[in-house]
């Protein structure tokens, strides 16, 4: 490897790690920019059914603007409720388990100076962070709080929307402007690219509902508290990989411990996992197929680089972006980066049929 390939490869890195600093900088602009060019390719199909219909770009834009901005708000007005009802039950539970592990430290004698030694290093620091109040509860938001992100949400909603609408009517243009400048990336590629995003997001959506509705009926039957909560929860962390169904583990895990007494405790989170696990072995591999697989290692990762640039907001869009990469790359290149659907790696004669 001679001087300059040294040189450009060290110059390519430091570019990378300037743009990304930038991103996670800047994220209160660029994410609600990210996911609005995200959630235009995902209605894709939407948007070519507008120019079957010949609709004028600005007409056929705002009706899917106002589409998408319906559906989201009836999901928030959906969730509402619930959220709501978890803010309003959190110090109640907060001290029904503060009680129960209360009542394994009088079992485990040897160990209450050793608590009490480190309650007392702990307590002013908290105190004086303002995370607890006085009777060890944990302090919600304020009004004051939420009239102070206010303005900032409002900056975010109309970038969002605006980004939104500009893409999807100036959406041909945009494919057109890009198949000039890059030779490798075609407009077909990109078209192709939105399609397969757009089949995954909504085959994913489908799936995740359907596991919602069950695990609704099931945490009914097992008698938990608030089931149609824990389906909604179930709901939305599916849609990130991995890290989101071991978090409503933990969640159940503790609730179960607070509602249920012995080894009852662990049987939401029990029958929670075995769901998931047959849910993310079987049917999703099935119905989403192998055209979409990527490696488990490359959804792992994105999953951790995205959760880590932009929060909840980059565990949402890591899969689809990581999907509409690969898929790009693969039109233009003609290469496979890798195989397998996430959360199953299937063999090399699998994926190579898949080809």
């Amino acid at each position: 490897m001679n001087q300059r390939s040294v040189s450009t490869i060290c110059l390519s890195l430091l570019t990378l790690i300037v743009v990304f600093a930038v991103l996670h900088q800047a994220k209160d602009v660029f994410a609600p920019i990210i996911s609005a060019l995200l959630l235009g390719v995902v209605l894709t199909p939407l948007s070519d059914l507008w120019d079957k219909l010949r609709l004028p770009p600005a007409l056929a834009a705002l009706i899917s603007v106002l589409l998408a901005l319906l559906m989201i708000s009836a999901m928030l007005l959906l969730i509402e409720p619930y959220v709501t009802q978890v803010i309003n039950q959190a110090p109640v539970i907060w001290n029904e388990l503060r009680d129960t592990i209360d009542q394994l430290k009088r079992v485990m004698r040897g160990l209450e100076q050793i608590s009490e030694d480190v309650a007392t290093a702990i307590e002013p620091e908290n105190a004086a962070n303002g995370e607890t109040t006085e009777d060890g509860t944990v302090a919600l938001p304020s009004i004051t709080d939420a009239l102070f992100y206010a303005p900032q949400f409002a900056a975010q909603f109309m970038i969002f929307t605006g980004t939104l609408y500009f893409f999807l009517m100036a959406r041909n243009s945009i494919y057109d402007w890009v198949s000039a400048s890059f030779r490798r990336f075609g407009e077909d590629e990109l078209r192709q690219a939105g399609k397969q995003v757009s089949r995954y997001v909504l085959t994913i959506s489908a799936i995740n509902f359907g596991f919602g509705v069950l695990v609704t009926i099931v945490m009914q039957l097992i008698g938990m508290p608030s089931p149609i909560l824990w389906g909604v929860l179930a709901f939305a962390l599916n849609f990130i990989l991995y890290l989101g169904p071991i978090t409503l583990v933990i969640i159940l895990l503790v609730t179960g411990i607070v509602v249920f007494d012995g080894a009852a405790s662990f049987l939401p989170a029990a029958i929670y996992l075995a769901m998931n696990a047959t849910e993310a072995q079987f049917i999703t591999p099935t119905l989403v197929g192998k055209r979409l697989s990527v490696n488990p290692l490359l959804v792992f990762l994105s999953l951790v680089f995205w959760l880590w640039l932009w929060g909840p907001i980059g565990g949402v869009i890591a899969i689809p972006l990581l999907i509409w990469c690969l898929t790009v790359y693969k039109g233009a290149v003609g290469q496979t980066i890798s195989s397998g659907t996430p959360g199953k790696l299937y063999p090399k004669a699998s994926a190579s049929a898949a080809e």
